[in-house]
């Protein structure tokens, strides 16, 4: 199982997944457009949750290639990753359940969303997170899901609409899921180096 850590830690993998999550966030922003274009300049901040999260991841690749840790972005990053690279999978997958069908895209958001949530947990026995930084990510997290589902921000999947009080409900419960899974692997002891 060290191997994997060695393995996470090299800077070489650092700078790929650096390229690769800044990229996938430009292109979250870019798929968020039409959405932002529509919202309240109020809610923008809260509006583009998955390339947000990756932007988060971003500035802890950045924080591990300068040999440094910063808790409160970890705790960002690995709650919103797994919250929405989750959310996605569950999505599109609904998606298709509903119609029938599902194009390249959705099939490509799947398989990215999944490999989200997967890397803010792999690099988990790296971080730094202290319980402040949990509890002030619990707190933008469940304060997003406000924003979403009580002022109809979330992102549109127009052909689950129907669902939204269900998709609502499950999503609370997929943040405080992703609220434990920050506690429980970003704060155990004996956390691992980035050399």
């Amino acid at each position: 199982m060290n191997w994997i850590y060695t393995f996470l830690a090299n800077r070489n993998i650092l700078w790929l997944l650096l390229i690769v999550n800044i990229l996938g966030t430009i292109y979250g922003y870019y798929w968020y457009g039409w959405q932002l274009e529509e919202t309240p300049a109020k809610f923008l901040i809260f509006v583009p949750d998955s390339p947000t999260a990756s932007l988060f991841f971003v500035f802890v690749l950045i924080a591990f290639l300068m040999k440094k840790n910063w808790g409160l972005i970890e705790a960002l990053a690995i709650v919103t990753l797994f919250k929405y690279g989750i959310w996605a999978v569950v999505m599109n997958i609904l998606v298709f359940v509903v119609t029938g069908e599902l194009d390249e895209v959705g099939y490509m958001l799947i398989f990215s969303h999944l490999a989200m949530a997967i890397q803010g947990l792999l690099y988990a026995p790296f971080y730094r997170i202290k319980l402040w930084h949990i509890i002030v990510t619990a707190i933008w997290t469940l304060h997003n899901d406000v924003i979403d589902y009580v002022f109809f921000m979330l992102p549109k999947y127009y052909v689950l609409d129907l669902f939204t009080p269900q998709i609502g409900y499950f999503t609370f419960w997929l943040s405080i899921l992703s609220i434990g899974f920050a506690y429980y692997f970003g704060m155990k002891q004996n956390r691992l180096e980035i050399y």
